[in-house]
């Protein structure tokens, strides 16, 4: 069980990673920093589809969406974004 949160957890953190990295870079499409706030201000607002106030379910419910609106929006963002700078392969010009 703990292997499996391991595992969601690095993924999360990956694709929140791919995220900020597609915020600051200048190609990126015009949808993605209102979506960002959008699922910021879910995560920090008291109003939520289920209420935090009921013991499990109201937890459950950001610790589900949050990872599932992430990866969406990740997925939706274009190749060259989701390589990110470290990843995209830098063309030398040959001389001759």
């Amino acid at each position: 069980m703990f292997k499996k949160f391991a595992a969601l957890y690095a993924l999360v953190r990956q694709d929140a990673h791919i995220l900020w990295n597609a915020l600051r870079h200048p190609d990126r499409p015009t949808w993605l920093r209102p979506a960002v706030a959008l699922v910021a201000l879910y995560l920090l607002s008291p109003v939520d589809l289920i209420p935090d106030v009921l013991p499990v379910i109201g937890i459950v419910d950001d610790l589900v969406l949050i990872p599932l609106l992430i990866s969406w929006m990740v997925r939706c963002l274009p190749e060259a974004l989701k390589r990110g700078p470290a990843r995209q392969a830098h063309v030398v010009p040959r001389k001759g």
